[in-house]
């Protein structure tokens, strides 16, 4: 069972950080003390991105990115039912396919979509940098939150398959539910604002919030890639 690092000063509060370079820089202020050099972070595009190379940049670490897509229901453009992982890993959330009665075609089509977006989006954000090796090394995934946590979940379970030493989950703020979901299965958790309740948006943590566009994205990756390992 991976240990809970929080801020009890945040717990159930909203509102507290200032966008997600603030985020990132509180975070890393607490990594400090269980990263060393040699880790690497891995953020998940588009939100954690800001937030991880706020991370990499203050702890000295390398950074790559891990790029998730969720297998979205039919119906809609945010809710998923499993997600597609970097190297081809698939997470599937059985309970939630049959809740919804997806059928198998349902399901191959949506993940044989979220599929495709994977390969794309690392060609697009990589541009022919080779990824890094995590191998009996110490992985940070770092995204802007946790709301049902089956995104990182499915992150989680990638890394693990190229067998690092330790796994790190590191982010701004989580719901209760996604931190009992990640706990047994990764080395360590830091969330600084953990909130309960029924009703939980990453959002609600965030002074300033927006979406990134992939450009934005794309500036802060090559931005640190070339400053750092030019």
């Amino acid at each position: 069972m991976g240990e809970l690092i929080e801020d009890p000063s945040l717990r159930g509060k909203r509102w507290v950080f200032k966008d997600r370079v603030d985020a990132g820089r509180r975070l890393a202020e607490t990594l400090k003390a269980h990263v060393k050099q040699g880790d690497l972070v891995l953020a998940i595009p588009a939100g954690g991105v800001p937030v991880g190379v706020e991370v990499a940049k203050r702890c000295m670490l390398e950074l790559d990115v891990a790029v998730v897509r969720k297998a979205l229901f039919p119906w809609t453009t945010e809710a998923g039912f499993g997600a597609v992982a970097w190297n081809g890993r698939v997470f599937l959330n059985h309970e939630a396919m049959e809740a919804y009665g997806l059928t198998n075609s349902m399901v191959e089509s949506k993940v044989e979509e979220a599929r495709r977006s994977v390969e794309r989006r690392l060609k697009e954000l990589r541009v022919g940098r080779k990824p890094l090796n995590l191998k009996s090394r110490t992985v940070v995934l770092v995204d802007d939150g946790l709301a049902s946590g089956y995104t990182m979940l499915a992150a989680v379970e990638a890394c693990r398959d190229e067998k690092p030493t330790k796994i790190i989950v590191a982010v701004p703020t989580a719901s209760v539910s996604a931190v009992r979901l990640l706990q047994p299965r990764v080395d360590l958790i830091v969330a600084l604002n953990v909130r309960g309740g029924l009703i939980y948006a990453v959002a609600d943590a965030y002074v300033e919030w927006r979406d990134l566009s992939d450009e934005e994205v794309k500036g802060l990756l090559y931005g640190f890639w070339k400053k750092n390992f030019s």
